[in-house]
């Protein structure tokens, strides 16, 4: 191991939406940074892009090797042995191709009219309530969740139950390991009662086509298939449930770009790639392992030490953005890497774009003059979770 003298990383415990200003200084002269990582483990930092989309998609950096290490955010996999997340290919490949046709971008877009009518009646209920509203409770969080469990046959009344699992599976600091061990237990056991009613009764949602591959074409085994509904369901809205709050924070802050969106509405497809790039989700993610030595632009990995790419600080690198630190909903630079990179780009990237867009465009529409209730000192942010958002965001509006 060649890794010494690492620093605590994360830099800062900070849960608002601030890309720490240690990553510019990374990028430009310490491109591999020695770090310690939460759970104690020396790693790697890389923070360019090119060096990110190296780690995230060369074959010779390994997801699956995370699994046999001390990560709290991986350890529930040792109970959930078949998850997605903890493999590599052939493996992962093998397990992705049984779920992707139902996220194609055709797939998504006849998704479109349903979250549409979803963003609608969330918007009706909060203008029949009157302002204020929260944010995140009466419009982001239930219009992923809504989607993603019609989509995957999850009773929408369990919805409850499963942020709480969603949110101990996700955390960094927030749960102790043995709490996430037992919401992952209970969270298993309750996807495992649903494939269980599938095989009772052929339902057609895409926990009944995995069930099929299961028991019809053998192509998931039983510890998979548990998983794989899982891995759906918690991915499929919490992202998404985040970024609607954070987009619309951000937009707030920059009034001048918010109203370039506000004056043309087709700037959203467009806003939201942006928003993407710019919003820092998390400062980075679980560490890939090199199973060779691997040189990169700041030196050499050697095999089997851990690296965490910065996908948000990728997206700050001026060799490939001009003026990064700027919002300018109008770039046309380089494909961001907000949804990751290589194999284990974000499976549902098609259906959680289709959703951003649909929520700033209906919240843009709907609510003239959306604005916060109260001041940014009011705003309740995360704690010790694995993404950065709010978990309340009082706004009012103009009345129509």
């Amino acid at each position: 191991m060649t890794i010494s003298d690492p620093q605590a990383f994360p830099f800062h415990e900070t849960d608002e939406l601030i890309l720490e200003p240690e990553f510019e200084e990374l990028r430009a002269n310490r491109p591999m940074c020695p770090v310690r990582l939460a759970h104690g483990e020396p790693a790697w930092l890389v923070t360019r892009y090119e060096d990110v989309k190296t780690v995230l998609g060369d074959p010779r950096f390994s997801r699956a090797e995370a699994v046999s290490r001390d990560e709290p955010r991986t350890r529930y996999h040792r109970g959930l042995s078949g998850n997605i997340l903890a493999f590599d290919p052939p493996e992962h490949t093998r397990l992705r191709r049984v779920v992707a046709k139902a996220f194609t971008a055709r797939r998504v877009e006849q998704l479109r009219v349903r979250a549409q009518a979803v963003a609608d009646g969330l918007v009706d209920a909060m203008t029949v309530r009157g302002a204020p509203a929260d944010l995140v409770a009466d419009f982001a969080l239930p219009l992923p969740v809504t989607v993603i469990c019609e989509l995957l046959g999850v009773p929408l009344e369990d919805r409850t139950r499963f942020r709480l699992w969603s949110d101990a599976l996700l955390s960094t600091t927030r749960f102790r390991p043995e709490e996430v061990e037992r919401y992952a237990d209970e969270l298993s056991a309750y996807m495992a009662g649903l494939v269980a009613e599938r095989r009772k009764e052929t339902r057609d949602d895409l926990l009944g086509v995995m069930v099929a591959a299961r028991d019809e074409e053998d192509r998931l085994s039983e510890d998979e298939l548990v998983a794989m509904g899982v891995s759906v369901l918690v991915a499929g809205h919490e992202t998404t449930a985040s970024q609607i709050p954070n987009f619309v924070y951000t937009l707030l802050e920059h009034p001048g770009e918010l109203s370039r969106l506000r004056a043309d509405l087709d700037l959203v497809p467009q806003a939201v790639e942006e928003l993407m790039r710019f919003v820092p989700l998390g400062s980075g993610g679980i560490a890939r392992y090199a199973l060779e030595d691997v040189e990169l632009s700041g030196g050499v990995v050697r095999a089997g030490e851990p690296v965490v790419a910065s996908n948000a600080s990728a997206n700050r690198d001026t060799a490939v953005y001009t003026c990064p630190e700027k919002l300018d909903l109008t770039r046309q630079e380089a494909s961001h890497v907000g949804f990751g990179h290589g194999p284990h780009h974000c499976l549902g990237a098609q259906l959680a774009r289709m959703e951003l867009q649909v929520a700033l465009r209906t919240l843009l529409e709907r609510l003239p003059g959306l604005r916060l209730a109260g001041t940014a000192e009011d705003l309740v942010w995360k704690a010790g979770a694995g993404v950065k958002g709010l978990q309340k965001m009082l706004v009012t509006w103009d009345a129509a």
